[in-house]
């Protein structure tokens, strides 16, 4: 009798977990191809049905509604497409404005919260609890509440210094006169930036071979202050100011920030930084206590033993919560639709009332905000992965 030599049996396919895996895998694929092409064919048969127009058409038609605030140049007679660019300019001006306060003052209060003096402490937690259970909707009509009512009509606006207003239209201040040389002072800063990255790098390499420190903190500050300045001397040193003028019932000149914006962007920073000072207060405690007690044996002052070793270390801890609470926060900028802010959401609702196609704008809404996730979280991870501790 010929026997088989040990592991050339024939395993049966389905006993195979490999194989049996894989067969599961393509099957499921299928299924949800099969309903997918099922819901897209019912859908398009019913629309055609009810002489309703399909397609992307629509965007290269005449929009014929104004939108209050925008970054770029924009008119009831551009198309769709540009009045979409226009909300998804706005909802990225209040998503990253928004992410970088909220990260800087739920870093503050977080740490506040662990502070040993009895009120410091005492009053982050009270902020913390109170933003944490009030819904950031209720929180959005209060600021815009505020804004609206508290603050006088513009013939009797708040003048705190020259050049600086305060009403219900908005926060309007002066700014520097149109000039050539403040776009060149811009690429300046961020020559002056990228040139602080390679000196801090560079530093970095020269402690770690030699031991021997290098003033990166005046250094960097010199750069990012002195080549721009130097930039607006050669440039002429302009100085003239473009300053707002009350003329008839507004203000002329000048900037504003609208109260529709300021109250959307102080309702998801204050409230999602409760959550985010939670996060951090998590990853400080996290840090096992000896390396405190390690760091100021070393003669380190408090400021740095919570720069230099707590905080390098708590970061494991505080980035992957920390990017849920960052697409928390853009995904909630969509609730501006309720207080009137033109962002993207409310300029695609907009769009489909008037031509009537809204699976193609819910589609695109849904686009948008994946893309807004998934490039948050590719910057998030790389970002995780460069600061995480390499073991040795």
């Amino acid at each position: 009798m010929q026997t088989v030599p040990p592991g050339d049996e024939k395993i049966p396919l389905l006993n195979d977990p490999a194989k049996r895996s894989l067969i599961y895998q393509v099957g499921v694929v299928l299924m949800v191809a099969a309903l997918g092409y099922y819901l897209m064919y019912n859908t398009l048969n019913n629309l055609e049905r009810q002489s309703i127009a399909t397609g992307f058409g629509f965007l290269e038609k005449e929009s014929s509604f104004e939108i209050g605030e925008s970054l770029i140049s924009y008119s009831a007679a551009d198309n769709y497409a540009r009045a979409l660019i226009v909300g998804v300019l706005n909802t990225l001006k209040v998503s990253f404005i928004g992410i970088v306060l909220t990260v800087l003052l739920g870093t503050l209060v977080g740490i506040a919260r662990l502070s040993s003096n009895w009120l410091v402490s005492r009053l982050a937690g009270i902020y913390i609890e109170v933003l944490q259970d009030i819904p950031v909707l209720l929180q959005l009509f209060f600021w815009y509440a505020f804004f609206y009512e508290m603050l006088p009509s513009p013939r009797q606006a708040l003048n705190p210094f020259s050049g600086l207003f305060l009403c219900n239209r908005g926060m309007i201040f002066a700014v520097p006169a149109d000039h050539p040389v403040w776009g060149w002072m811009g690429w300046a800063f961020i020559v002056a930036c990228i040139a602080v990255y390679l000196m801090r790098r560079w530093a970095l390499q020269r402690l770690y071979k030699t031991g021997k420190p290098f003033p990166i903190f005046w250094c960097s500050l010199g750069l990012l202050l002195g080549l721009p300045l130097i930039v607006w001397m050669l440039g002429g040193a302009p100085v003239a100011m473009d300053v707002p003028q009350l003329r008839g019932f507004n203000f002329q000149g000048g900037m504003s920030v609208s109260p529709e914006f300021a109250a959307l962007l102080f309702g998801l920073v204050l409230y999602t930084a409760a959550f985010v000072a939670e996060i951090v207060r998590a990853g400080i405690q996290s840090v096992n206590r000896g390396q405190t007690e390690a760091a100021r044996s070393l003669g380190l002052r408090q400021g740095r033993v919570l720069s230099l070793v707590i905080l390098p270390q708590a970061l494991r801890v505080i980035i992957p919560p920390l990017t849920s609470q960052m697409l928390n926060l853009t995904k909630n900028s969509s609730l501006a639709v309720a207080i009137g802010y033109p962002d993207f959401v409310s300029v695609a609702n907009t769009t489909i009332n008037q031509t009537g196609q809204a699976i193609e704008g819910v589609a695109l809404i849904m686009a948008v905000y994946l893309c807004f996730s998934l490039l948050t979280s590719a910057f998030m991870n790389w970002y995780n992965k460069k600061m995480a501790l390499v073991e040795r």
